[in-house]
């Protein structure tokens, strides 16, 4: 696979936005993970997760790069390639 042409979005010095799913802590609801968009810094629930904010995010903003946001995990994951970077 070509290598992601979507990476001059990522911002390294975003903070996340919330402290977990910040759709879910709003709704009263709870997630497996969350993501952090790494062009904004929205803090959204995996694909695992029943809301998966951080994919609805990216549909709504094309934002679309997350980090994986959880300790000991070091990945990121372009939605519009369809893999890690």
């Amino acid at each position: 696979m070509a290598e992601c042409t979507h990476k001059n979005q990522i911002n390294e010095n975003i903070e996340s936005q919330a402290d977990g799913c910040k759709t879910c802590l709003a709704e009263g609801g709870s997630w497996v993970a969350v993501r952090k968009c790494m062009t904004c810094g929205y803090t959204g629930c995996c694909d695992s997760s029943a809301g998966q904010h951080a994919r609805k995010h990216f549909e709504e903003t094309k934002h679309p790069i997350i980090d994986a946001n959880t300790p000991g995990d070091n990945w990121r994951w372009c939605y519009i390639d369809n893999d890690y970077i």
